[in-house]
Formats: structure tokens, sequence, C-alpha cells
């Protein structure tokens, strides 16, 4: 589904990715921890083609097709889908209209954003004034619509309040797993993803395949997801990168 060679990416003049090399099939999950500034953000945003992110060197390659220089929409047309961090406000725009201009065919937007508890926030510019909860719902109501083969989850739990939590979770997992969305069958389309974590809490909801560590711009080990979360939680990424973990 998604294969990178050799990627090197700067921003601003400033290298932040040094060579990384991954793999993901047809249906798989994999999660990516690394502290703050490794260049976790960067990678999913390269993937997306976020024009501020400029590639030196190295490709990216979708479903066999050479995407590294392709504009964001088209990527977006082929079945890559984002979650942002930190998505911004867009003034102007009603989320109601971007939910339908994002549909994958003729959806009832309505009743589709009242399962994300958004029906009310449908008539309010995008993320003007929304929590932390809100924004996150919001962009999954929107993937929803998008329906892509390929979800880039940018720390989904972030910021997300309690009451928020299980449904985000939920969601995240339909966006895997459910074989029905906007109408229409998926079983023969296999949904992968490529998850950033802090805290683990997204695999509360989810069956992630593997699990990648990147620091300074660089994989440096993979393990099973929930066997590495630990490692980091008890010994932290530096002890957790010179331990037994393959590397990579």
């Amino acid at each position: 589904m998604l294969k990178i060679e050799d990627l090197h990416v700067e921003v601003e003049g400033r290298e932040v990715l040094r060579g990384i090399n991954l793999e993901i099939g047809p249906g798989q999950t994999c999660v990516l921890f690394g502290p703050n500034g490794s260049g976790k953000s960067t990678l999913l945003a390269t993937i997306m083609g976020f024009g501020q992110f400029k590639v030196t060197q190295g490709r990216i390659f979708f479903q066999g097709k050479d995407i590294t220089n392709m504009p964001i929409d088209e990527r977006a047309r082929m079945g890559i889908g984002m979650l942002l961090q930190r998505p911004p406000n867009v003034v102007g725009l009603k989320l109601g209209d971007l939910v339908k201009a994002a549909s994958c065919q003729d959806v009832d937007v309505s009743h589709l954003a009242e399962d994300f508890r958004m029906k009310a926030f449908l008539d309010r510019d995008v993320n003007v004034g929304f929590s932390g909860g809100e924004l996150k719902r919001s962009e999954l109501l929107q993937l929803t619509a998008q329906n892509p083969r390929f979800l880039l989850l940018d720390e989904p739990e972030s910021g997300v309040d309690m009451e928020s939590i299980d449904l985000v979770g939920e969601k995240i997992h339909d966006l895997l797993y459910d074989t029905k969305q906007c109408g229409r069958e998926k079983e023969n389309e296999s949904v992968s993803a490529l998850i950033i974590t802090h805290t683990g809490e997204v695999l509360k909801y989810i069956g992630a395949d593997c699990a990648y560590i990147i620091r300074d711009g660089k994989i440096r080990c993979s393990g099973r997801p929930m066997d590495l979360l630990k490692e980091i939680k008890d010994k932290g990424y530096g002890e957790c990168i010179a331990c037994r973990m393959v590397k990579i």
C-alpha cells in the first residue's frame, strides 16, 4: 500500500528526516512513537503532500505509483486521508459544506454528523471555537465522508476529554474495519494506517500490527506495539533504542 525509500526532507532549510525506509501493506496498521521534534508529524505531512515539506532525496510510492511530487489533492483522490494534530481554523467555510465537498458520494451530511455529535456545528466555520474533542470529532467526520483507503492519524487522542475519547476511538475503529462507509462496500478494499501516538490510548480501540520508534529523523527500531510502548514507558526513548528490539 505504501512504500518509502531513503526519504530525506527539509523544512525551512533544516533537514528533519534523514533517510526513512518504511513499508505498510494492505490492511496493515502501524504505530509511530518518538519524542517531540523527532520528525513524526513531518513524515505524515510529507506523505500527504503539504508544500512546506521539501523532499530532497528518496521516493514515496502509494499502491505502486510514485507520488513523491504529486499535488496534495491528487493524493487525496487516490485515497490518502489525514487527521491533523492541530487543524487550522477556516474562516468563511462552513463545516457542513466541507464535509459535503469531501464526501465519497452523495451522503446525508446531517445524518452522518449526528453519529459524531457534530450536527450543531455544521453551520459553523470550520474549527473556529472548537474544543479539543470537537476538533478531533470534526476531523474524523471529514475523514469518514472522504472514505480513504490509507489513514494518516497524527495524535488522534491528543486534547480529547474523557467524554469524547470513546467516540473518537470507536470512529477510528470504524474507519479501519467497518465494511461499509458512505454507502459503499469495502469488503475488498483493505484500509491501512500510520498512526502517531504518545500515550498509546488509541491502541485500546484498534489492532495495530507493528510499531516503530523515530528519533532524530530516523527510524531506530521496531517491535510489537504494546511491547514497545511498555519499553518506552519503563525506560524512555534512549534506553529503549539500545534494548533488544530488532534494529531497522
